[in-house]
């Protein structure tokens, strides 16, 4: 039943002054060109629910799509009804009375006995404002999304050639629909992966640099008990430089949405996360870098630094390693292969793949973002070893587009 509550008004005649109705095919190619120029879903369903109302013949017309939980059918457009009924019957059951048979069962209902609506009903508007209803699904490759209802203050049934049109516009509309939810769950997917990629470079950059001042801070309170003012001032010092370049992070976070990148590109930057892992974990770090002419695009650039840089960070975090190893080289043609191991505690032993640790995730999607893959395992002798794939061109760069390392 597409209307639960009483009226009392009766359907109101047709609007005077209507322009004529549209021939067939005129109709539905409009349709078919308002769903690729007209963004606005409402305003679509507005525009050609009069024209559908005035091809069938008909005195009034409502428009019900699905709710998202899909026990509803909710009205997004309405022609020639009277206020009250829009007023009380902005949502009804989806599987109601003739509405629900239209959408259940995939067809069109033409109802010509209201009975069921009008004792849900006080007034007299179902039987007699309203003599007949037609109920035509919304749908879209054999999924419902929606109903539309026709209201006849008279009691001829619409001709086979009209009703066929009205199926097919059942059809575009559902279309429609379809188009619209596909673009609100691709503007969620975007929200997400916006929201995912801030926090990647939060956690690269601000959680990294406020961790190593974690560490620090106790060794400076150990150095100023026991009154070593040369050893406290070191330890002073890291931590200024810590927050100091947690602060430009964030400065850079906020202003660009990413973390700042050396503008010297990913060597240079690397040279200066080896420096600081030394300096900070105590840990001896042998580097072997195989590509020292390594061309990549800035966002390449960008992901491989973040992950060397995470797992260095790991490293010194987690690992309790007395060596690590940073090699860049060939992993075959046209690849560039990555290994960072350390020859610490390894992983848990129930978690072969380090787990759902946050930053791992965060690497692996980083890696995704350039075509190439993470995998994270046990370092043969001991340790553990991170090794990152991707494609790139090796092509020289020139001066104009690389600094000197």
């Amino acid at each position: 039943m597409p209307l639960h509550t009483a009226e009392t008004a009766l359907m109101p005649p047709p609007a005077a002054g209507r322009p004529p109705v549209p021939d067939d095919g005129g109709l539905l190619a409009d349709i078919a060109a308002g769903l690729g120029t007209e963004a606005d879903l409402g305003a679509l369903l507005e525009r050609f629910l009069d024209p559908i109302v005035r091809l069938a013949g008909a005195q009034a017309g409502a428009v019900r799509v699905l709710s998202e939980s899909g026990d509803q059918l909710e009205r997004v457009s309405s022609v020639g009804l009277p206020a009250g009924v829009c007023d009380r019957s902005a949502a009804v059951d989806a599987h109601c009375g003739h509405c629900g048979a239209a959408a259940d069962g995939h067809r069109l209902v033409w109802a010509t006995e209201l009975q069921n609506c009008a004792e849900r009903s006080t007034g007299p508007y179902f039987g007699q404002g309203c003599q007949r209803l037609l109920a035509v699904p919304l749908q879209h490759r054999g999924r419902v999304l929606g109903v539309y209802n026709l209201f006849f203050s008279g009691t001829d049934e619409p001709g086979a050639e009209v009703q066929a049109i009205l199926r097919s516009v059942g059809d575009l509309l559902g279309l429609a629909l379809n188009n619209a939810r596909l673009e609100q769950e691709n503007l969620r997917a975007r929200l997400m992966s916006e929201r995912q990629m801030m926090a990647a470079e939060v956690h690269d950059s601000l959680a990294q640099s406020l961790a190593f001042v974690k560490m620090r801070l106790p060794l400076l309170q150990d150095a100023m008990a026991a009154h070593e003012d040369e050893r406290a001032r070191k330890y002073c010092d890291d931590v200024r430089c810590a927050v100091t370049q947690a602060h430009a992070s964030l400065r850079g976070i906020i202003t660009h949405l990413r973390s700042p990148m050396d503008p010297k590109g990913l060597l240079h930057a690397l040279d200066g996360a080896v420096e600081s892992f030394r300096l900070g974990s105590g840990v001896e770090l042998e580097v072997v870098n195989a590509l020292p002419r390594l061309a990549l695009s800035p966002e390449g650039e960008s992901q491989v630094f973040h992950i060397v840089q995470e797992a260095l960070s790991n490293i010194a975090r987690h690992a309790g390693a007395q060596h690590a190893w940073l090699h860049m080289g060939s992993g075959g043609e046209g690849l560039v292969e990555i290994l960072v191991d350390d020859d610490g505690a390894g992983l848990p032993r129930n978690s072969p793949c380090g787990g759902a640790h946050y930053g791992m995730d965060i690497m692996r999607e980083r890696a995704r973002r350039i075509e190439g893959t993470l995998d994270v395992g046990a370092r043969p002798g001991g340790g553990t070893r991170v090794r990152l794939v991707f494609p790139a061109a090796l092509a020289q760069p020139t001066p104009a587009t690389r600094g000197a390392h």
